[in-house]
């Protein structure tokens, strides 16, 4: 076959239709994980803050430093996945 040939066109463009919807689904979910992670971890240092005052801050901003973390590289991930889902090369 080559590679111009109508069928090879049709699996490609199958092959592309699945890795985009798979690395959308994938990204999509990555992306509400780490905004819930993120979320959960500046409530949780700011409870933190907020129950123990000066004594406690230096726990409480390294919870919500941590949680923050976990979403910023939780959206790395999702959008490397999506781009891999539309075949983006960098």
């Amino acid at each position: 076959m080559r590679l111009g040939t109508p069928t090879v066109q049709r699996a490609t463009g199958a092959a592309q239709g699945v890795t985009s919807l798979l690395g959308n689904t994938v990204g999509g979910l990555t992306n509400t994980v780490g905004g819930v992670v993120g979320a959960l971890g500046r409530g949780l240092g700011e409870t933190v803050n907020g129950a123990t005052g000066g004594l406690g801050a230096p726990v409480g901003n390294a919870v919500s430093s941590v949680g923050t973390g976990v979403e910023q590289g939780a959206a790395g991930v999702a959008k490397g996945v999506k781009d891999a889902g539309q075949w983006k090369t960098s």
